[in-house]
């Protein structure tokens, strides 16, 4: 007896079908998994043979076989449980599988059918490979109903899907649809109670608008951090599409039970003892998304930035130029989106205190170079925006008086990523050199930044950076000029540090 069904490999944020074969024959006695599983899909054996036993369903006294095909490529989670067993079910029974249907979901020694990881990646890639339904879990079933033109059958356990397939019990198909995108949420961390730092203000609406990477430096309490929490605030919900790019990397993580979709971009701030495996990805097998990954079309916050591993910030720069993190193993390579937007903090030296007007420092100087020297320049050099933060005077905290509150700032950065998005499809930061020239024209200003480039060492990524920056700083204005007060705007940022040092 022999019969196969459909189900999917994950591969990074990619599904590759698997076809489920099951040879029933006489021999000796045995349950052989082949198809280079790991130890987690080995394993199933012993969770289908006691799924089925409890489900009441028969199981061969016989040579089982199961093969996993392609051979070739090795089979990863426990998500193959559920279509072992049932290709198993539809070999004793002597039927076939319905036709143009998958099996994902993990079985308990109940025969109940449990979650699995990655059901929306293995979705998509199903129905793009023409599968018309798909039976997983009831935990699985509102994430699989987002792919369009699928439909999803939520199975509770194994002997109500043997039912439902030998058709003696109808399950209901799951109807799945995008919610609406709330109202704008309510804002945790206003602007509106920032007081002073204006400079700091600006970079992080500029940050905002144009998706610029952005460091903050200065003395403990200077409030570099409640800065970077406001950036949330002033940011637009995500869009349809972002959100379900950023939904996928949540399913291979396993986060996505009971809400599938979420409006609000991420916000990830990983300690500094963040490994680098825990910041670009990696783990078992191919590798599991990191936090660079999981802060895809959102934020991430790396405070006391020099306080990281020395092996884990290089990790940093090939996302920051390509918007994707590539993990290769000896099993492969894998790809993550990592479009983010980098908002780092960090102290200008060990005790923290140098340049401050209140507080002495009391580190060596050989110390200060060290610690100074943590952050590398080709990473510092991938960062747009560049900000001294000075604590602000107390009597403008008891005051009371902020600045300008964040829902204000947001109408700004929405309409300034509209008038982006409408003239090149992209924030100004995923600009390239050619598209750069060909939207953001300098004009007379041309000049003048070749000027400052020659005369203060920029490197060619720090030229088109600052023009980058100009750009927005233009659109933030409503402008479709870049003008020189745009371009010396941007020059200040980029050069604050630099000057600073000197």
């Amino acid at each position: 007896m022999v019969a196969s069904v459909l189900s999917c490999l994950l591969r990074g944020l990619r599904g590759r079908v698997v076809e489920v074969q099951v040879d029933v024959s006489t021999g000796k006695t045995g349950f052989n998994l082949v198809g280079l599983g790991d130890a987690g899909v080995k394993e199933a054996r012993e969770r289908v043979r006691s799924a089925i036993r409890n489900s009441r369903l028969p199981f061969p006294l016989q040579r089982l076989t199961v093969n996993l095909a392609p051979a070739e490529l090795r089979k990863e989670g426990s998500g193959f449980d559920l279509p072992v067993a049932v290709a198993i079910s539809l070999a004793m029974a002597e039927r076939v599988s319905p036709p143009a249907s998958a099996f994902i979901g993990e079985l308990a020694l109940d025969g109940a059918v449990r979650h699995a990881d990655g059901v929306l990646v293995a979705a998509r890639a199903l129905r793009a490979a023409g599968v018309e339904t798909l039976y997983v879990g009831p935990q699985d079933a509102a994430e699989a109903a987002l792919v369009p033109g699928l439909r999803v059958v939520a199975a509770p356990d194994l002997a109500a899907l043997m039912r439902h397939l030998v058709g003696e019990q109808e399950l209901p198909a799951v109807l799945g649809s995008a919610p609406a995108p709330p109202p704008a949420p309510a804002i945790e961390d206003d602007l509106a109670e920032v007081h002073g730092q204006e400079a700091a203000r600006r970079a992080i609406e500029l940050s905002a608008a144009g998706g610029h990477h952005l460091l903050l430096s200065g003395p403990p309490g200077a409030g570099k951090t409640m800065l970077a929490r406001c950036l949330p605030g002033i940011l637009p919900p995500l869009t349809f599409d972002e959100a379900v790019e950023v939904a996928q990397v949540r399913s291979v993580l396993g986060e996505l039970e009971g809400r599938p979709l979420r409006w609000e971009r991420p916000f990830r701030a990983p300690h500094h003892t963040t490994s680098t495996a825990g910041l670009a990805g990696g783990g078992s097998g191919l590798g599991r998304p990191g936090e660079i990954s999981r802060a895809h079309h959102g934020v991430l916050f790396l405070d006391e930035l020099a306080e990281f591993q020395a092996a884990a910030l290089p990790s940093l720069r090939q996302p920051i130029e390509t918007g994707r993190v590539t993990l290769t193993r000896s099993l492969g390579a894998v790809t993550y989106p990592a479009l983010f937007t980098l908002v780092a903090a960090t102290n200008p030296c060990p005790c923290g205190w140098l340049g401050d007007d209140r507080r002495a420092c009391r580190c060596a100087p050989a110390a200060i170079d060290r610690y100074q020297r943590s952050l590398s320049g080709p990473l510092l050099d991938r960062i747009d925006l560049r900000v001294a933060v000075t604590r602000p005077p107390l009597e403008a905290l008891s005051s009371g008086a902020g600045g300008e509150p964040s829902g204000a700032v947001r109408e700004r950065v929405v309409a300034a990523r509209a008038r982006q998005l409408a003239r090149q499809g992209t924030l100004n930061s995923q600009l390239r050199p050619r598209r750069l020239r060909e939207v953001a024209p300098l004009g007379s200003g041309r000049r003048l930044l070749e000027r400052w480039a020659e005369e203060r060492g920029l490197t060619a990524r720090g030229f088109h950076r600052a023009w980058r920056v100009a750009r927005t700083a233009a659109d933030l204005d409503g402008e479709e000029v870049i003008a020189e007060r745009h371009l010396l705007e941007a020059l200040g940022y980029r050069l604050l540090e630099r000057e600073r040092a000197a």
